[in-house]
């Protein structure tokens, strides 16, 4: 299948639009089923969906389901976990009184990805590309950075910073293990292991819910009618994402889906008609640099 140099600027945007839509409607569950019940919610029910979407793949292609060797299980299992893992680090920092700083640090996912892919899948940066990740990165912290008089501790930044890490590396894992799963198709091989990850995701928590949360593992089968949406929008928005990384370097793609942040400030201020500020609108300024130069690398 030829692959079109547009492909994973649209995957890109694509999975971005959908995971704002996926995060609203996460957040709108954890007061109903709690944060790890509704961090469940996107890999459970978003599962059958990932499975649908691999089905509809194999046999439009009629060669039936690729083996999967040990190099694409393992590093499906290492981008499966880091993935769990940056969203506790996440939700722990979100508890901390100054979860402003530390939510605006995981935004340096970027920076992340392109070390780890460095070094770990030979994605080597050219200059352009390097200030491109270092503009978007800035402009993301630019918007969101707290203003004056916000208190804040180590902690919950140190857990910004990992959380960060654990993102980037979830999406290093996940582009290795499409890369070296043999397939004709890059749709297939991405479809393939989209259905892996949510598989080994799905699997940890409902291990871990089972010894230590069953209460909400309860609340959120009790709740699948919502959890349903909110499963569809994720496997939809992972579906893209990997899409992405099979056809390109995950640090371009993690840089250029920093314009999530772009579409979560257009839909804050559509519903809450919030006036953006000065420090807003230079970040905003800086991420749409740092993008455009991503677009033109």
């Amino acid at each position: 299948m030829t692959i079109e140099p547009w492909y994973w600027i649209a995957f890109t945007v694509t999975a971005a639009a959908a995971q704002v839509g996926r995060n609203a409607t996460q957040r709108s569950l954890t007061s109903l089923i709690g944060t790890v019940g509704a961090t469940q919610v996107r890999f459970l029910y978003g599962l059958p969906f990932g499975f649908l979407f691999a089905l509809l793949v194999v046999l439009a292609h009629g060669q039936g389901i690729p083996r999967i060797g040990g190099e694409s299980l393992r590093w499906a299992f290492v981008g499966g976990l880091a993935q769990i893992l940056a969203t506790g680090l996440m939700l722990a920092a979100m508890r901390e009184k100054s979860f402003v700083v530390a939510t605006a640090l995981t935004k340096i996912e970027p920076v992340w990805v392109a070390l780890f892919g460095l070094v770990l899948l030979g994605d080597r940066l050219s200059a352009t590309l390097t200030v491109a990740i270092a503009a978007a990165t800035a402009g993301v912290l630019v918007m969101s950075w707290p203003g004056r008089g916000v208190a804040w501790t180590a902690r919950p930044v140190l857990f910004g910073i990992a959380s960060g890490a654990m993102f980037a590396v979830a999406a290093i894992g996940f582009r290795a293990a499409i890369r070296a799963l043999d397939t004709p198709s890059f749709v297939l091989s991405a479809s393939v292991i989209l259905c892996l990850g949510l598989t080994i995701q799905s699997s940890l928590l409902l291990a871990y819910m089972l010894w230590r949360d069953r209460q909400s593992l309860l609340a959120t089968l009790r709740a699948w009618r919502p959890s349903l949406l909110a499963g569809a929008l994720g496997a939809f928005a992972s579906q893209a994402w990997f899409l992405a990384f099979a056809v390109e370097s995950a640090a371009r793609v993690r840089t250029l889906a920093l314009i999530e942040i772009f579409f979560a400030q257009l839909l804050s201020k559509r519903l809450f008609s919030q006036q953006a500020s000065g420090q807003e609108w230079f970040g905003m300024f800086l991420l749409l640099a740092g993008v455009l130069l991503v677009l033109q690398h």
